[in-house]
């Protein structure tokens, strides 16, 4: 590998699995439902990140489908953020606490 830069796939593909490695390791330690939230949009982000650089660099010239897909996934993320939210509120409102372990269900 004689350069490691802007102009190289696996930089691209170093930072994304670096993002993804940060957000499974959210994911797995945090407790606080904001924090697993975090973990899930950086393992979204670095999805995203690969399909645009796997995008930018394919051989075909005028081909968007990575970064078609890389916006799709941003959606997915945005949407999977306003619905988990929604849903930290409510726990919220009911149990005053959002910490996943103490939190068993809404109740009623």
């Amino acid at each position: 590998m004689d350069e490691f830069g802007p102009h190289d796939l696996a930089s691209y593909l170093l930072v994304a699995v670096v993002l993804f490695c940060a957000g499974v390791l959210a994911v797995a330690t945090r407790r606080n439902a904001i924090g697993v939230l975090i973990g899930l949009e950086l393992m979204l982000n670095a999805a995203a990140l690969q399909f645009a650089a796997y995008g930018h660099f394919r051989a075909l010239p005028n081909d968007s489908q990575g970064q078609t897909a890389a916006v799709f996934v941003l959606v997915v993320a945005a949407a999977e953020a306003a619905v988990a939210l929604a849903l930290l509120f409510a726990v919220y409102r009911t149990s005053k606490d959002i910490d996943l372990e103490q939190t068993q269900e809404l109740g009623s």
